[in-house]
């Protein structure tokens, strides 16, 4: 399985309040390393998510502006659903018991001609054997990648969890899509949810079983209204479209409007990540 995975690296960019005390915790596809003030952050009931950034090295990526907008939004507004779990998400001008960040280290593009033969590949068994389920392994060519540090501070400003986390697309699970951002965008969602998930139980979420989703979050992963009004300013998920579009192989951006316009304006920031600021309110 490794030789049809691509390989994320666990980049340090430096925008983490700390890396002191991170310990490994890898899932079956995941590498990360992880730190968390368990009994802190489960005592925390609000949450604001500050707006994703690139690092330097990411932003000089051959992606559009509307691709690396994308990719932000789709992180941004699976860790608003995951969050939105147990904690209340405030606005970005309001205080909060966690502000929480990520930015975004290490990206590889996607081969978009590589991902759609795959996809023409997988289509081929249905029509020469009708009716009979069999399975075609992505071509492992042009995997995308990609790499994520976030950390979550308290009203202080001091770093009470804290995530490093890489993953690469692979032939057996990521479904290919005719797009350089569409292993990316996909990753993106994934880091959101993983982090979203480690800050509601206060655990690493590798290694062991999760729990279901509850009603709300499913239908808000199928597009519905979220738990919590403000993930709304990362628009709706695609639902039984981009599950549809996905399937197909379609860029993320035939099935997925990102942010509302208003939204986008008024959190309009630069793709490079700057220092952590404090929250003094």
């Amino acid at each position: 399985m490794a030789a049809g995975c691509a390989t994320a690296p666990l980049e340090r960019s430096g925008s983490l309040a700390s890396y002191d005390n991170l310990t490994p915790s890898d899932g079956l596809l995941t590498k990360s390393q992880v730190r968390i003030n368990k009994a802190d952050v489960l005592a925390a009931k609000t949450a604001r998510i500050e707006p994703t950034a690139f690092a330097v090295t990411a932003a000089s990526q051959p992606f559009s502006d509307r691709q690396r907008s994308l990719i932000k939004n789709a992180m941004n507004r699976a860790m608003c659903l995951a969050l939105s779990e147990r904690f209340r998400i405030v606005a970005p001008t309001e205080a909060a018991d966690l502000n929480v960040r990520a930015v975004i280290t290490h990206i590889a593009p996607t081969d978009a001609t590589a991902a759609g033969v795959s996809k023409v590949a997988s289509v081929v068994p249905s029509i020469v054997a009708p009716g009979v389920p069999i399975p075609v392994p992505r071509l492992p060519i042009g995997l995308g990648s990609l790499s994520v540090e976030a950390e979550a501070r308290d009203r202080s400003g001091n770093q009470q969890a804290a995530m490093i986390w890489a993953r690469g697309a692979n032939s057996f699970t990521s479904a290919p899509r005719a797009s350089s951002d569409g292993d990316a965008y996909d990753l993106a969602s994934a880091f959101g949810d993983d982090f979203g998930k480690m800050l509601v139980t206060g655990e690493s979420p590798f290694g062991k079983v999760s729990a279901p989703p509850s009603i709300g979050s499913l239908q808000a992963s199928l597009g519905g209204a979220p738990k919590e009004a403000i993930c709304e300013t990362f628009g709706r998920a695609p639902g039984l479209i981009g599950m549809a579009g996905e399937r197909i192989g379609l860029p993320p951006d035939w099935t997925d409007r990102g942010a509302p316009a208003n939204a986008v304006s008024e959190a309009a920031v630069t793709d490079q990540a700057g220092p952590p600021q404090t929250d003094q309110r």
